[in-house]
């Protein structure tokens, strides 16, 4: 049965990509790199800010990895403002946390990031923690941050089920023992799914516990529950 429900944050909890992306792409045009679309798809697959920055600019320097990730940092805190909860985040956690199902965050972002993101969005409040990318050594896809996340919960991951958007974060629950719920739609629904997602739905709106229960009791299998965006 279902003991807990780990969350990742961009795109899962929060509407980020749409900021992050343009928030990458003025970043990285001030350090005279023009990026296409495509390129930028590589920020909203669950990497840590280094790993994304090494992506970019190849080898860098300690000092060079903190500099840039302190400038990209503040582009996104000024940006911050324009992001949203994703539909149907809060009344789901409100139902989780009057049934008494532990809720945690894993997510690749800093620290810094997901606190001031979590507290902007007033769903601090919903969780008993967030890990983040500053708590573990690799980032996703490696399966470190959910079976820490597992370990704070006091939770065996086989009974953990993963939010998740990604195709890192999707390899990393899987690689973790647990569940994985893939919120995604058209052709990145199906990607997830050939990764290892065990379920997919195009967005939270309108799931509750009990379709949650359902996940578990089910083969794996796209999650067909009514929801607002279908």
């Amino acid at each position: 049965m279902l003991a807990a429900v780990i969350f990742d944050m961009d795109g899962v909890l929060a509407d980020t990509h749409p900021a992050h992306r343009r928030v990458w792409r003025q970043f990285l045009a001030g350090k005279g790199r023009n990026v296409s679309e495509e390129d930028l798809d590589f920020v909203e697959e669950g990497h840590k800010l280094q790993e994304i920055l090494i992506h970019f600019f190849g080898s860098l320097s300690p000092a060079e990895i903190s500099s840039y990730g302190e400038q990209k940092q503040q582009l996104f805190h000024e940006a911050a403002s324009e992001v949203r909860t994703a539909p149907g985040v809060v009344d789901l956690l409100r139902e989780l946390q009057s049934a008494g199902i532990p809720r945690a965050v894993a997510t690749s972002a800093s620290r810094l990031r997901a606190r001031t993101l979590l507290e902007h969005l007033d769903l601090a409040p919903y969780f008993s923690f967030v890990v983040t990318g500053d708590d573990v050594v690799q980032g996703k896809p490696d399966p470190s941050i959910f079976s820490r996340t597992a370990q704070l919960l006091e939770v065996s991951p086989r009974r953990c089920l993963v939010a998740e958007d990604s195709r890192a974060g999707v390899h990393a629950a899987k690689s973790a023992g647990m569940r994985c719920l893939a919120i995604a739609q058209g052709q990145r629904a199906i990607r997830l799914l050939s990764e290892g997602a065990d379920y997919v739905v195009p967005s939270l709106a309108g799931l509750s516990i009990n379709n949650l229960h359902d996940l578990f009791r089910r083969s794996r299998a796209p999650a067909n529950f009514p929801t607002a965006s279908s």
